[in-house]
C-alpha cells in the first residue's frame, strides 16, 4: 500500500535574469524550465527551505 506524500504546488513567476547565481541554482533545482511554469513537489522543510530562499522568484500555489 503505497502512502499519499504531501504535495507543494509552486508556481516560478518571475524572471531570474538580474538574480545572484545562487538563486538562478536554486530555481534550477526546483525544477523550473520556463517562466510561469507550475511544478508540484513533495513538501519537504528542504523544498520548504528553497522557496523561502527565493520569495520574490516563485509563490505557492493553493
Amino acid at each position: 500500500m503505497a502512502e499519499s506524500k504531501a504535495t507543494i504546488k509552486i508556481q516560478y513567476f518571475r524572471s531570474k535574469i538580474q538574480a545572484p547565481v545562487k538563486h538562478k541554482k536554486v530555481v534550477q533545482g526546483l525544477g523550473f524550465t520556463r517562466l510561469n511554469q507550475i511544478v508540484e513537489r513533495e513538501d519537504t522543510p528542504s523544498i520548504r527551505g528553497m522557496v523561502k530562499a527565493i520569495p520574490h522568484l516563485v509563490r505557492i500555489v493553493e
